[in-house]
Formats: structure tokens, sequence, C-alpha cells
């Protein structure tokens, strides 16, 4: 089958999208709204456009090798998700599009000065996140550069793939994209392991609870991929970058708790902003000498420099984000070792706290869970965290 042949998914859906959109725009007031809703879904329909099902560009000819092999692994991963993790089996994944650009889409995040706070921005049927994205880079900038000028610290990051929270798999789903495809295996599982939890719940307006949950599912349902059916290079591989991931996270986690002690200081109660600057600074410089020493270990390669430029861009806002994605983690692990590490079990666990009726009340329900005890195996990615942590808080304090 030639390139030009292969079927387009089905498409009336993309009209009828983008006028739904509008109308959600139209709905609220602000030139400013309607042009970012605009956007938003004329990003999405063109993103939707190029997808294609894997099927077809498996049977194409041109479609290269590299690339065959990477969609028949990620249809592997997808299968391995719904019968073995009880993630949706539905049409998300089942595509393929290439997008000729860096990322699905930039995030904007903004925080105050002073204060690990989100900023949170609100939308018709997602609630209130603390991010805004955007198709176009140079919009995202734009976004971020005015949320400076409002007095305001703010960061932009590449988002690889985002959910649609299983709305669209009547029209095919969400595809995958040039933007992850080529990730190694254990990355790739841990993406779409990631963006299907989002499709079991989601919380409107709990950014923390929904990253978080996502998060737990991607990182012990990627260990359960590569115990059981990745080979030994994909596991090293893995297990290389994976031990650097997880110092990483103990560091930013280190930071944070050193940024938030600064941020609830005497002198920040007493609105003493010099003394409350040099101390953020303070604890901002010794996190950048940590990151060096810890760099300086690392074996040298292309990926002993993967954090160079979020750690030289690092501010309130970028640590804010890293906290949405994993301060639950360890809560929402302990819960699947109590719930036997059966998938389904979890999952009805997770639903029944996510329909309590507020944040408070699901972060006390899952830090109400009966601990597992010992039952954690060796290697278990909560109990991992939580001593480099505690060893990383020490060495942040030490040198501030």
């Amino acid at each position: 089958m030639s390139q030009g042949m292969r079927r387009r998914r089905p498409g009336l859906w993309r009209a009828a999208l983008a006028l739904a959109a509008l109308g959600a725009a139209l709905s609220l007031s602000g030139c400013g709204t309607l042009g970012y809703y605009w956007q938003a879904a004329q990003g999405h329909v063109g993103l939707m456009r190029a997808s294609r099902p894997v099927a077809d560009w498996l049977a194409d000819d041109a479609t290269p090798s590299a690339l065959r092999e990477r969609l028949v692994l990620a249809q592997r991963i997808r299968r391995f998700a719904s019968q073995e993790l009880a993630l949706p089996d539905n049409a998300s994944y089942t595509g393929y599009a290439d997008l000729g650009r860096a990322a699905a889409v930039w995030n904007v995040v903004a925080t105050p000065p002073y204060a690990l706070t989100l900023k949170t921005w609100c939308f018709p049927v997602a609630g209130c996140v603390g991010y805004r994205g955007y198709y176009d880079l140079a919009a995202a900038q734009k976004e971020a550069q005015a949320q400076r000028e409002a007095g305001l610290e703010a960061a932009v990051y590449p988002v690889p793939a985002y959910s649609t929270l299983g709305w669209l798999n009547w029209a095919g789903g969400d595809p995958l994209l040039s933007t992850f495809i080529r990730y190694p295996e254990g990355e790739l599982a841990r993406l779409v392991f990631h963006e299907l939890a989002h499709q079991v719940l989601y919380v409107a307006g709990d950014t923390g609870f929904n990253e978080s949950y996502a998060t737990a599912v991607e990182r012990l349902g990627s260990a359960q991929w590569l115990r059981t059916q990745a080979g030994e290079a994909a596991r090293t591989e893995y297990a290389e970058f994976d031990a650097r991931r997880r110092q990483m996270r103990a560091l930013m986690r280190a930071t944070r708790d050193a940024l938030e002690k600064v941020y609830g200081s005497e002198a920040a109660r007493a609105k003493d902003w010099a003394r409350v600057e040099q101390d953020k600074q303070a604890a901002m410089a010794a996190f950048r000498e940590r990151y060096a020493a810890l760099r300086a270990q690392w074996p040298p390669g292309p990926r002993q420099g993967a954090w160079d430029g979020w750690v030289a861009a690092a501010n309130n806002a970028s640590f804010a984000t890293q906290a949405a994605y994993e301060d639950l983690v360890p809560a929402f692990e302990r819960l699947f070792l109590q719930q036997g590490r059966d998938w389904a079990r979890f999952h009805a666990a997770v639903r029944r706290i996510a329909a309590l009726p507020t944040a408070q009340a699901r972060r006390a329900a899952l830090a109400a869970a009966p601990s597992p005890g010992d039952d954690a195996a060796p290697g278990d990615v909560a109990a991992r965290s939580d001593h480099e942590h505690q060893d990383l808080k020490k060495n942040v304090r030490d040198s501030h």
C-alpha cells in the first residue's frame, strides 16, 4: 500500500470538534480566551488529521523499518496495558501520527515569586488545572512572558503526549506520536500506561491527584512490563537511566522542601523580601551544586546531560510542576500493595477515593490506607525514593 493510499480516521467529527470548542469559547468572555480555544481546536484537529491506523503503516512498504519495529512494539505494549494492567481497551494508541515537531504541545506554568503554588486556569471540561497548553512554542513563550510581566515566575516545557480522557475514542482515540515513538522501550511503556491511566479516571480541578495516580500507574506498570516482557538489553538500558532519574527526583524533592522552608520562614512572615530572596538563591545554588556533583558521577554519553536544560532554567514553577506529578505517588503505590497488587482492585479503590468531594478528603483517604508492612518488593519505587529523599534532603540542608 502506498503512503498516499493510507486510510484516514473518520473525518466528519473534526468539524464538529472545532465547532464544539469554538462554542465553548464563545460562552466565555474575552478575545484572549476565544483565541486560546481556537488554537486548541485547530491544534488537536491537525494532530488527528495526521493520524493513520497502525495497520496501514505496517502494510505500507514505504514505512521505514525502524518505525515499523517501534509500531509493533507499541501495539504489544498497548495489549499488555489492557490485558495485564486493567487499563482501558479502546481505540487509543492504535493509530500513529508524524507531527514533524519536537512536542505535541508546550505547557505554560506559573507561580508567585515566593511560593510553590501553581497558578490555575479553568476550562469547561477539565476544570481548573495548573498549566495552559499551546500547540505553538512561540505562543507558549508569549504567554509565559505575559505571566512574568504580571509578577509571576513562569516556565515552558514540552509535552510529548496528552490524553483526551477517552472522550474521542469513537473518533480514533489518542494516537501514537512521532514525539515519543522512538523512546527506549521502558520509557515508551511508561508513557502509554500514564496516558491510559487518565482514561480510567479524571478528577476535574485536582491536577495533583490525577497526575500522581497516572505516574504511579506508569512506574508500577513499566516495572511489570520490563520484568515479564522485555529483554535483558531493554532492562539494562532502563535501569541505568532510571537510576539517574530517581536521583534527580530525590534532589528535586529535597530542594522543594528547602524552598518551602524559606517561603514559610520568619523573614517571609515579616515580609523581609530581601532576606527571603537571599535565602531562595542560596537554596537554588545548593540545588545546582548537588546536580553538578550527581552529573559528574554519571557515565559520559548523550543522556548524561538530559537534565541540563531543566536545571539551568529551574524556578518555582518548575518545582511546583514536578510536585504535581510526584507528591502523592508513594501513597498510590502503598494503595496498590494494600490491594494485593491486583490492578482491577487498585483502580476500583482509586475510583472510590476520587469520588470524595474535596481534594483534602481525597488526600486524607490516601493517607489512611492501611500500610502493606514489609510486603514491598525489593527495589520498590516508593521505598527507594523515600530513602534517597532523606539522604539528599540532609545534603541540601547541610550545604544550605
